[in-house]
């Protein structure tokens, strides 16, 4: 226990942080002259003490050397003793330089003009270790959300003294899976509400920060985005282009150069520190990014690499902001996040940061809903996991055995005045709990397909990515298609531990995307030929959920997911520039035959 006494720990956090720690605020120099406003927070006892470095976007404050944060992300390691520093980046907040939105990597830097996150990482650490007493030549970093794509960005500098590094929900891919795009489709929910106020334009360094847009004139999103009409009314009635990154996304409509440039992980390779990648199973915003960093990572390093994966049963960042105990009407019937925190956060930086204790944390530490258990793999997806197709059937069935009939399909019209709601309450900001949300307000319209197994008479452990197979037709030339993973409780079941009314639930497990342009390369889309049978082909993020005996599995399909992702016209235009006229209904064919076999393939254990 650091500082002595167990009694301490009964102090509250913002008590213990100002009686045990020094603050001073610092300006450090980057190669190309530029300085970044850094806070750090060192402790008053004698010592010698790695640091813990977290760089935001979303300010350090609160700024003055006498002010001081009420709470770290893990008081365990604050009361075990650490150099806590937090940086405003390059272009926020006290900061000095230009922001560039998730700055792209430059593996081929010439000079000192030549910079970016890592280069700004690295710069920093070489300033603490030379400047900063009481250190003993070692860093972690950590993040969460965007401060987790900085953390990401911590691994690429290669400075010697970070030797461990925990992204946290990394924003990774704003194209392929996280935030703004999922699979091609643009989430314009959280890109409007998000970029309204992050993405005006900072004058001048400023401790403020700038508000969002907030004249909605109603309660119901669903309302509001409708009225709003085509994605090219936002800059129009509300922008008026002057949010750059809006202005940039509108500018490219497909995975170009602009994207791909901001993609980190190809650039993963020789990793020299100890990673330890962390995320949410239901997190809305950056879910992808925690699997595929560490999947990155994995793929990509031949030598022996120190990489972990942590996944639990939480919404963005929920692991250090609530218990982790339940989400929405779904119990995980224990305190999570304390677990993550004391058995798992703690002991890694520990033994890295300080060669404390023995290193016995597995490869993947995976908390499997469902069951409501953690479990432990030396990789993951696990090695043990075998594929195992699920096929849609006539009359609604859905069963590992391929369909033998000539003519079988399903059929609905999408129209994009009445598109499919993503929840089935009124809300004006999206929710985190969707991710759980009860699909039976869907299954109950005529526009979305609803394929189940029947009550299942054996447990199915689902541990890894999905993959949704299918034969489609359309009469138009675009379309979105919705896959939805969903455990249907049973009906004689009892209320959960939080008091929830759980009989017949259909609880949403995984939910994904794809823009139907994309459906065979994100850099070139293709028009489909209207009442063509076509394969479509995507991968869902993965999961670890078990669906017991006397539940049933569940798959939903979809054309529209409103107002979290915007709508598609149905015709192969660009859908940024499109006009409210060139929305149009459209005839959608799910097949379901032997020469046309539509299927859902799960990574199941047995």
């Amino acid at each position: 226990m650091f500082f002595g006494s167990s009694l301490l720990a009964q102090e509250s956090d913002a008590d213990f942080i100002r009686s045990h720690y020094n603050k001073q605020e610092v300006l450090i120099p980057m190669r190309d002259g530029i300085k970044l406003f850094t806070s750090i927070y060192t402790p008053k006892e004698a010592g010698s003490y790695p640091f813990l470095l977290k760089r935001t976007p979303y300010s350090c404050s609160p700024y003055g050397e006498n002010e001081f944060v009420g709470s770290f992300q893990n008081m365990q390691l604050a009361r075990s003793g650490y150099i806590f520093v937090m940086q405003d980046v390059r272009g926020k907040y006290m900061s000095e330089g230009e922001f560039v939105d998730v700055r792209p990597f430059n593996p081929d830097k010439k000079s000192s003009r030549d910079i970016d996150e890592a280069s700004d990482t690295y710069d920093t650490a070489e300033w603490l270790v030379k400047n900063v007493e009481n250190n003993n030549g070692k860093i972690g970093v950590y993040g969460i959300s965007y401060p987790g794509f900085y953390a990401t960005m911590a691994i690429l500098a290669q400075h010697p003294a970070i030797a461990a590094v925990s992204p946290q929900a990394p924003v990774t891919d704003w194209f392929i899976g996280d935030d703004f795009h999922h699979n091609g489709a643009f989430f314009q929910m959280d890109a409007f509400s998000f970029y309204s106020g992050f993405g005006q334009v900072r004058p001048e360094p400023t401790t403020k920060r700038t508000p969002g847009f907030s004249d909605w004139g109603t309660q119901d999103n669903y309302e509001f985005y409708l009225q709003v009409g085509t994605v090219k009314n936002f800059n129009e009635k509300y922008l008026h282009e002057r949010i750059p990154f809006w202005n940039e996304l509108m500018e490219h409509p497909n995975y170009d150069a602009f994207w791909q440039a901001r993609n980190p992980r190809p650039h993963l390779k020789n990793v020299m520190p100890a990673v330890m990648t962390v995320g949410g199973q239901f997190d809305a915003e950056d879910c992808f990014g925690a699997w595929n960093v560490y999947k990155a990572i994995e793929t990509q390093n031949k030598q022996s690499v120190s990489n972990r994966l942590v996944m639990g049963p939480w919404c963005h960042g929920c692991w250090a902001r609530t218990d982790g105990s339940k989400l929405g009407n779904v119990s995980f019937e224990s305190n999570t996040s304390a677990y993550y925190q004391s058995e798992i956060e703690f002991p890694f930086f520990e033994y890295y940061l300080k060669g404390n204790g023995d290193m016995k944390l597995a490869d993947a530490m995976i908390f499997e809903t469902g069951s409501n258990t953690w479990t432990t793999h030396s990789s993951w997806p696990p090695k043990e996991a075998k594929q195992r197709t699920y096929y849609l059937q006539a009359n609604g069935g859905l069963s590992t055995t391929r369909p033998r009939g000539t003519e079988s399909a399903d059929t609905y019209i999408s129209d994009p005045a009445n598109p499919v709601p993503y929840t089935e309450d009124v809300h004006l900001k999206r929710t985190r709990e969707y991710m759980v949300d009860d699909q039976r307000f869907a299954s109950r319209r005529p526009d979305v397909l609803v394929y189940d197994t029947g009550i299942l008479e054996e447990d199915i452990s689902v541990a890894g990515p999905i993959t949704a197979d299918l034969w489609v037709s359309i009469s138009g030339t675009d379309a979105d298609f919705v896959v939805k993973l969903i455990d249907v409780f049973p009906n004689d079941l009892e209320e959960s531990s939080n008091g929830v009314p759980l009989a017949g639930y259909q609880m949403l497990v995984r939910g994904e995307v794809l823009r139907g342009r994309f459906r065979n390369s994100f850099e070139s889309p293709e028009a489909f030929q209207p009442n063509t049978p076509t394969k479509v082909r995507f991968q869902l993020p993965d999961v670890a959920h078990k669906f017991k005996k006397g539940h049933r599995l569940m798959i939903q399909i979809q054309s529209s997911w409103y107002p979290l992702v915007d709508r598609n016209p149905q015709q192969f235009i660009n859908i940024y520039e499109a006009e409210d006229a060139d929305f149009i209904k459209a005839e959608h064919t799910i097949f379901h035959s032997a020469s046309k076999p539509s299927a859902i393939l799960l990574n199941v254990l047995d």
